[in-house]
Parts: structure tokens; C-alpha cells; sequence
């Protein structure tokens, strides 16, 4: 076992990145089940958006040059719906249009209805425009939003609906993506039990197994799910070898310290590489990261990578939004988006700086400052589900009341975007 001293979080995170190996099989799927994907490949616009010059707005189509007195009064020529081609616009007439139709050859600006009152004659229909307006008014340009031959999704970008709905608009039906990531997750421990099942004495529920499958399926990885293994070095170790050849990823929690009980440790040492890490960050201090080999596997394709994470419920969960989030993007094939967080007031103190950087349960009040959760224990799941993000509070750092803090939102944290 490689040893290594405390690694600040930003150390820790460089590493992991630099390690990953991310996912370069691929596969075309229509655009209407894109979402949640990863582009493997720039798009590009084969026309130009809009297509043509159209109007942005119900109204009338003029020459602005008869309209310059600002109450012009005009015979109405013809009617324009969308979807529909007009007529060339004769010299001192108007035509009536409506959003997205195509500007006739002749008119040079839109005017809003509003800005108009039509009147029905005996000799057909006029309105009289009360505005002199100016040339290439109210006229959304052909290629204003999008150039033929220009890139409109990187490589690597997520898709999400705006994305999609992008690719639509250029007639784009189907898309190029990255495959899935395959990430396995297992765990183990006598004690464990599956809510619905009786609890023994000294058994707990297995929390961890609902809270990094829900973490995972929001990244949008396949996942497998080999459940709880029991607790022997063989059982692992078989465990291991199958996660391995079918996975990219393999992820455990807890079970890795050097008590005779806790076998992962020694099984991935049997079966690839592992690196035992102390981080100083609070919650989640221990992180182990290594390799389990794949039988059989190709050159840079032979193993599966592993991540062990903290056993209590809550260094677990913080860890995998700080280490394996980023680290999954990675994997995945997506750019680089680290979270940004914004600075916001403390109304609380903390007065007890900690050596290692703490991440602390903390929420938005109404008053536009942060409250924090009285239990900042590493096993309080509810100070997860009372919080709407943490506080990144450096090493050594007390924080006072009216103190700005930085405060990552878990809509930052949760998901890949």
C-alpha cells in the first residue's frame, strides 16, 4: 500500500482527474431521447436560423419610408400567416403579418398592431399607422441566431432540454453521444440490514446503498447493484472481479480500514492497486482510490477503477460530491464545470477553527443569510435533507455572525450540469 500525507481537497481532486480515463466508445441516438447525454462530437448548422427574414411580432409589414409622417394611413394588400410566403409589398400599401412569417420582398420594417387601428372601406381594408418607424424594425434577420457551417454544441457538452431543442431548430435528428458510464456499487458488513427487514441487535439499515444510487442515477451512469456482499475476503474478492469486467467504475463505502473484519482493503490489493488517502476535509477524512484488474482486458483498458468512500452517511455523501462527482464527469467525457458558489452572510457562529476544510450543512433563511444545522455530525442524514447546500469553509477559518462565506448550492453538487 502506497502511503501519502494529508492531501488538501484540491490536491486530492487534481489526482483523481488526472487519473480518469474518460469513455471514448460512442453511439448515435435520436435527439428526442438525447437528454442526459454527452455529445462525442462538434454539430454544426447546415442552414442558416432563421432561415429567412421574418417578423417578431404580430403587426403589419410597410416600406418605413411611407410611414415617415407617423400617421400614414394605408390600403392592407394581403394578409401573411406563418408558414406562408407574401407577395412582393407594393410601394404605399402594407401587409398584414404575424409572428414568424416571412418579411415580403419590398417592406423594410413591422409595426406593431398595437401601434395601428384598421378599418374595413368599401374598397377593402386600411390601417392607419401611428408610428414612423425606423428601417429593419421589428425584423429578426436570416442568420441572426445561427450561421450555416457555424458550431453550435461542443464535444463533451451536456445535453439538456435547451441543448436539444437547439439541435432540433437546425434540423438535426439524431446525435452523436458518448456511451454511459458503468459504475457497480456493492457493500459490506454483517451488520447491514435492508429497510423492510427485521433489525437484529446491533444491525443498522443500509442508508448508504439508497443514497449513492440516487447520486449515481442523477449523474446518469448504468449502474449494478451487487447489493450487500457478505463478509469475507473470497466474497469480495469475487465480488471485485466480476464489478471489474464490466464496469469503468467501482464504488464502495466504508470497510476499508485494517480492523480483521474489514476485508476490502486487502481484496483490492489482491485483485489490482489501492492508495489509502487521509484528506483534510471534514466530513470524509479517509478516501481510497486503486485499480481492480480485468481478466483479459486490452492494453489501457485492463482495469476498472475503485473508489472507496467513508462509511458514516454523511462523509459518504460529501465525498462523493466532492471527489466522485467530478470525477464521473471526467469518466463521462464532459468539460470541465467545477461549482461556482456565490458568498453569502453567516447568521450563526462557528467559533472552534478546524485544521482540515470543512464542509457544513447549511440552508438560505429569508433573510437572504445562511443558517446552519446545529448537528454537524458526519452520521446526521437529516442535517442532508434540512440543508440546501454547504458551506466551504477553509482550514483554520472561524466564521462569526455577518461573516461572508462561500455556499455551494446542491444544485450545484447533485447533478451534472
Amino acid at each position: 500500500m502506497t502511503t501519502r500525507p494529508m492531501l488538501t481537497v484540491r490536491e486530492a481532486l487534481d489526482f483523481l482527474l488526472g487519473a480518469a480515463r474518460p469513455v471514448t466508445s460512442t453511439e448515435t441516438v435520436p435527439t428526442l431521447d438525447a437528454n442526459g447525454r454527452v455529445l462525442a462530437a462538434d454539430q454544426r448548422s447546415q442552414l442558416d436560423v432563421p432561415s429567412m427574414d421574418n417578423t417578431q411580432m404580430d403587426g403589419y409589414a410597410v416600406r418605413a419610408a411611407d410611414c415617415a409622417s407617423g400617421a400614414a394611413r394605408l390600403p392592407v394588400s394581403q394578409r401573411i400567416p406563418a408558414g406562408h410566403v407574401g407577395q412582393p409589398l407594393q410601394p404605399g400599401t402594407a401587409a398584414r403579418i404575424f409572428t414568424g412569417a416571412l418579411i415580403p420582398p419590398g417592406a423594410d420594417a413591422v409595426v406593431m398592431q398595437e401601434m395601428c387601428v384598421a378599418e374595413k372601406t368599401a374598397d377593402g381594408e386600411t390601417v392607419q399607422v401611428n408610428h414612423a418607424p425606423a428601417s429593419g424594425a421589428w425584423i429578426r434577420r436570416a442568420g441572426e441566431d445561427i450561421r450555416a457551417g457555424s458550431v453550435i454544441l461542443a464535444a463533451g457538452s451536456l445535453l439538456r432540454a435547451q441543448e436539444l431543442g437547439l439541435a432540433a431548430s437546425v434540423g438535426l435528428a439524431t446525435l452523436p453521444v458518448l456511451r454511459r458510464p458503468r459504475v457497480a456499487v456493492f457493500f459490506t458488513g454483517d451488520e447491514l440490514a435492508m429497510p423492510g427487514e427485521p433489525l437484529a441487535p446491533g444491525a443498522i439499515y443500509n442508508s448508504n446503498r439508497y443514497l449513492l444510487r440516487g447520486l449515481l442515477q442523477n449523474l446518469g451512469c448504468d449502474i449494478t447493484d451487487y447489493g450487500i456482499v457478505p463478509d469475507s475476503l473470497q466474497a469480495t474478492r469475487d465480488t471485485l472481479r466480476k464489478a471489474a469486467a464490466g464496469h469503468d467504475l467501482i464504488i464502495t463505502s466504508g470497510g476499508v480500514s485494517v480492523g480483521e473484519e474489514d476485508h476490502i482493503k486487502p481484496a483490492v490489493e489482491a485483485e489490482g492497486r489501492l492508495d489509502m488517502w487521509q484528506i483534510a476535509v471534514k466530513p470524509g477524512k479517509p478516501l481510497a482510490f486503486g485499480e481492480v484488474r480485468r481478466e483479459g482486458g486490452k492494453e489501457g483498458d485492463d482495469a476498472a477503477f475503485f473508489l472507496g468512500l467513508p462509511g458514516n452517511p454523511v462523509s459518504s455523501f460529501v465525498t462523493f460530491l466532492l471527489f466522485v462527482r467530478p470525477f464521473i464527469r471526467r469518466l463521462a467525457g464532459m468539460a470541465d464545470a467545477p461549482p461556482a458558489g456565490f458568498m453569502l452572510r453567516a447568521d450563526f457562529a462557528w467559533p472552534k477553527a478546524d485544521r482540515r476544510n470543512e464542509f457544513l450543512r447549511a440552508r438560505i433563511n429569508a433573510a437572504g443569510g445562511l443558517d446552519l444545522f446545529p448537528n454537524q455530525g458526519s452520521g446526521v442524514l437529516t442535517s442532508t435533507v434540512w440543508a440546501d447546500g454547504l458551506i466551504d469553509n477553509p482550514p483554520g477559518q472561524a466564521i462569526a455572525p455577518g461573516d461572508l462565506v462561500r455556499f455551494i448550492p446542491f444544485n450545484q453538487l447533485l447533478y451534472p450540469s
